[in-house]
């Protein structure tokens, strides 16, 4: 009797690793799957499930009616931005300031972050870390108070400084051309700190062996961190910037607010859509207003993100977010 011989079934492979089905990898991957599951739910119930309260901009919402039960306005609660005349001035404000705050502060916590790491004094670095860490953390409230106290033209400390040396006193609530540059500085003092966190973590992550072996090649401090240090951390630094860019027209209305105030000699160059929205809004509020402003500033986010992915995706697709 010849041997009978029972055929195994064929498996597919795919670059030399067994495929498996949908729900295998489901079994196989179960714990972190629920590991991830948390975060999952999260932005499901934040981002996801509130979608269709969009239709509130197209609305003259009202409680007794609801959402869907409201009367359809189409684009005339769009109109209230558009008709003020103001919308490319705000518009354009919201834009350089962020890219400002963006770029500045991300170049900037990549210089700390490798300021840091160059550090040999493991309690020097701690104390450097906690000391730029704290200005996150004060409020905005705070911060203008503080600014107020430093610029105040009768009793602010730097006209006291001018003051003392002779010189004229300055009026910079009075100067809208000043305050770009005031703004700036404060965002930068208060979160750069913060911001260095996530590169000073990425440069952690770096292999130590390459910066070893470079050393015994005899690459000094600024080779090392030219051609070891900022390549490892340019994918973290183009993601970061692309995150940024969605909220590109969304301003800090905190920071502007708190400085700013309703001082009207300023408002050429510090107005933004939110500082604005508010003082439109502040007397009656009204949701279909602020939901369409909202909704102008998704769209064109979600564009400028959508063209920079695109730009990214040409010239190096492995750092692109898809």
């Amino acid at each position: 009797m010849k041997n009978s011989k029972t055929a195994s079934p064929k498996v597919q492979m795919q670059n030399g690793v067994p495929k498996r089905s949908f729900f295998q990898n489901l079994v196989r991957y179960r714990v972190l799957l629920l590991m991830c599951l948390p975060a999952v739910l999260f932005f499901f119930f934040i981002s996801y499930v509130p979608l269709p309260g969009i239709w509130i901009a197209f609305v003259d919402y009202n409680v007794r009616d609801g959402i869907f039960g409201s009367e359809f306005v189409g684009m005339r609660n769009f109109e209230f931005l558009a008709s003020s005349g103001k919308l490319w001035s705000l518009t354009k404000n919201t834009i350089l300031y962020n890219l400002a705050f963006i770029l500045l502060g991300n170049f900037l916590a990549v210089f700390i972050a490798i300021l840091l790491n160059e550090l040999q004094s493991k309690w020097f670095k701690k104390i450097s870390q906690t000391l730029m860490f704290l200005p996150y953390f004060i409020s905005q409230v705070l911060v203008g108070i503080l600014v107020y106290n430093m610029l105040n033209y009768d009793t602010g400390f730097v006209n006291g400084i001018l003051e003392n040396m002779g010189l004229e006193r300055w009026q910079p609530y009075s100067d809208p051309n000043v305050w770009p540059v005031i703004l700036v500085i404060v965002y930068l003092w208060q979160q750069t700190g913060y911001n260095s966190v996530v590169y000073f973590a990425s440069i952690m992550g770096i292999d130590m062996e390459m910066i070893e072996a470079a050393k015994v090649d005899g690459a000094n401090g600024f080779q090392r961190i030219r051609y070891i240090l900022l390549p490892s951390l340019k994918p973290t630094i183009i993601i970061l910037l692309l995150f940024a860019l969605g909220g590109i027209v969304k301003g800090n209305f905190g920071l502007f607010y708190n400085i700013i105030g309703t001082n009207t000699l300023l408002y050429g160059t510090t107005d933004i859509i939110e500082t604005y929205v508010y003082r439109a809004t502040m007397a009656e509020f009204n949701f279909s207003t602020a939901s369409a402003v909202g909704f102008y500033q998704s769209v064109v986010g979600f564009v400028i993100v959508m063209v920079v992915n695109y730009i990214v995706k040409k010239i190096e697709p492995d750092y692109s977010l898809f």
